[in-house]
């Protein structure tokens, strides 16, 4: 077994994690991003996000969107809330049920999803200049793999136990089993 396929299947370090290795790609790939959203256009990324997935599917619920944005339901609420505020998104109440809404893109919406995302593809593309086709095949399957499996794992791991995010990650540690201290 190479070193590096070792290290991927037993990390002995942060560097080794699988996870922190893809976080730290997000995070240098989508810091040019960022600086255009929220520089040149004055949107986060998060409402980005959000924009994007109104342009492809339309007119959604703001459950439907937190689920294909994969945020959680508050954070939705105030990018959509915050799209609203900017002109590029509107609420509207549903016929039959005053307390359900659904949220669409509005022109201006739409104007500035098309020109932002031949930008955003740009990026991705320059991005991938730095493997050759046959590792862009391998990554989209390992990709797709992977996030099955990161899928199964949600569902499957712990599911008596629920992240606090109200709590946060300061408030109480919680002691580690068979740990004297």
């Amino acid at each position: 077994m190479s070193p590096e396929i070792r290290r991927l299947r037993n990390p002995e370090n942060l560097d080794d994690l699988l996870n922190y290795r893809l976080f730290r790609l997000y995070a240098s790939a989508t810091s040019p991003v960022t600086r255009l959203m929220e520089g040149k256009w004055g949107i986060s990324r998060r409402e980005w996000r959000l924009l994007a997935v109104l342009a492809a599917v339309g007119r959604s619920s703001p459950s439907e969107l937190a689920e294909r944005s994969h945020l959680d339901r508050p954070r939705t609420s105030r990018a959509i809330s915050s799209l609203v505020a900017k002109g590029l998104a509107q609420r509207a109440v549903t016929a039959d049920d005053a307390r359900r809404a659904t949220v669409s893109l509005t022109p201006s919406g739409r104007a500035l999803f098309e020109e932002v995302f031949p930008q955003i593809a740009r990026l991705n593309a320059r991005l991938l200049e730095a493997i050759d086709d046959e590792l862009v095949l391998a990554l989209d399957r390992a990709l797709r793999a992977l996030t099955v499996r990161a899928d199964e794992l949600g569902i499957s791991t712990e599911p008596e136990v629920r992240a606090n995010r109200r709590a946060g990650g300061s408030r109480r540690v919680r002691p580690i089993p068979g740990d004297p201290y």
